[in-house]
């Protein structure tokens, strides 16, 4: 089984599809793969797809959109030149409580993004930013677009898709920070110039974002992009920028006023804290 998440709905098996086409059967499918191998309870497949006002009948509907999956199962199945001794129950099994999508030695795109991530982790904690960014842009060369962006979300795959999306951005930041470490501020400009426009308010990003242009000699733009940054957090969100991210502006004023492009190690050990994940 192959299992795709990280932009549109995919789950094959043998290499067949078993991703539906109708929209209820889609929800389904991406709430029991985003729970590979875990139990799903029926009342957590209920408010998935009917929030708070499941019809009477919801138990029994949810039961046909299982029937329906398993179906697209055994067509897949069958069609594997080997002898199958798996069966469509074999892998969306019923189990106390609820069902258990069965992914064997498959791979998840999920899966494989844990892992790299861990691996970029634990090499930035050991200082090798060099493969710190390698396993990081491996991993979020994984993402096509926003997790399940064609499938219909409930309340359910809202919270998974709002999680999985807090852990591409904390890989991203990471990434980010290992290539300044590597001094690639120069080549990051354009993509932090897109990412602080989609992300207004992100306070590590914009802190990645002043660090690369002030450390490419854009001192005035790196201290314009804190203000925006201020001015968006006040009138939104009624908040001053973070303490570390008042600290950076400070250290770009005084290296300018000092004729000095360097960062204090204070204030790089405050950008470094902030990408934290």
């Amino acid at each position: 089984m192959h299992i795709g998440i990280l932009g549109t709905l995919a789950v094959s098996v043998n290499g067949v599809s078993i991703t539906p086409t109708a929209p209820k059967a889609r929800q389904v499918l991406a709430l029991l793969a985003v729970h590979a191998d875990q139990v799903v309870p029926v009342d957590a497949l209920i408010e998935e797809l009917w929030d708070a006002g499941p019809p009477r009948s919801a138990r029994t509907t949810v039961q046909t959109y299982v029937l329906q999956l398993r179906e697209l199962i055994t067509t897949a199945l069958e069609s594997s030149a080997e002898g199958q001794a798996a069966t469509a129950k074999d892998v969306l099994m019923t189990l106390p409580g609820g069902y258990l999508l069965h992914s064997g030695d498959g791979t998840s795109d999920i899966r494989d993004f844990e892992r790299l991530s861990e691996a970029g982790y634990r090499a930035m904690e050991a200082g090798d930013f060099a493969e710190a960014a390698r396993y990081l842009r491996e991993a979020l060369a994984l993402w096509s677009g926003p997790a399940l962006v064609d499938v219909q979300a409930g309340r359910q795959l809202e919270t998974e898709i709002k999680r999985l999306e807090e852990t591409r951005l904390c890989a991203l930041d990471q990434r980010i920070e290992a290539e300044l470490r590597l001094g690639q501020h120069r080549s990051l400009l354009a993509e932090l110039t897109v990412l602080i426009r989609r992300y207004p308010t992100h306070e590590t990003l914009c802190g990645q974002y002043m660090l690369a242009l002030h450390r490419s000699g854009r001192r005035g733009e790196a201290l314009d992009a804190y203000q925006r940054l201020r001015n968006t957090l006040v009138r939104s969100k009624g908040l001053e920028p973070s303490a570390w991210l008042r600290k950076l502006q400070r250290s770009i004023l005084s290296a300018g006023e000092n004729g000095n492009q360097a960062m204090p190690a204070e204030e790089r050990k405050a950008v470094r804290l902030s990408t934290a994940c």
